[in-house]
């Protein structure tokens, strides 16, 4: 089962849905996002792509119920939890969180993957018997290029997803 994972797409609706056509191409079947969305318009994508969305809360995004209505009424189905969130996913146990900080370290460890964002820096990693993924920022609006990650439940396989630093919406 392979799922997009998404991070810190701070309203930029465009990169995000380059990264979902990306998604699309990977053949992904969900998408998991660490939070910082901000504004419910910015889950349109999601609804035009028609792939179902599971997700947290991130520090920026304020109106919550709004994203949560947004996140609901999504054709393909969708959820916004609060952070820290497990979920069960292709016979994984996933961890998902916006900011790595507010996990128990014991929480991590119970995990196969943990997908955080907050630092806006791409990155993969063992920790323990864990994988942690951060996918980096979607928007592009710090690094300078969007990105993103399709990982395969399967193999825990990582691949990285960027528009390029010369991507312009």
């Amino acid at each position: 089962m392979k799922v997009g994972l998404l991070a810190d797409t701070h309203d930029r609706v465009p990169a995000v849905e380059a990264l979902l056509g990306h998604f699309a191409e990977a053949g992904v079947s969900l998408v998991l996002h660490a939070g910082d969305y901000c504004a419910p318009f910015a889950l349109g994508p999601f609804r035009r792509a028609g792939v179902p969305l599971l997700g947290v809360f991130g520090r920026n995004d304020g109106d919550r119920d709004g994203l949560r209505a947004a996140a609901g009424a999504l054709p393909a189905g969708g959820e916004l939890f609060e952070a820290p969130h497990s979920l069960e996913l292709g016979g994984r146990r996933v961890l998902l969180v916006h900011d790595l900080g507010e996990a128990l370290a014991r929480s991590v460890d119970a995990h196969d993957v943990v997908v955080h964002g907050c630092s806006h820096r791409a990155e993969a990693r063992q920790r323990g018997g864990a994988l942690l993924v951060n996918p980096g920022e979607a928007c592009g609006w710090i690094a300078g290029e969007p990105r993103a990650t399709v990982l395969d439940l399967d193999t825990l396989r990582a691949e990285p997803v960027s528009l390029g630093a010369s991507w312009r919406c």
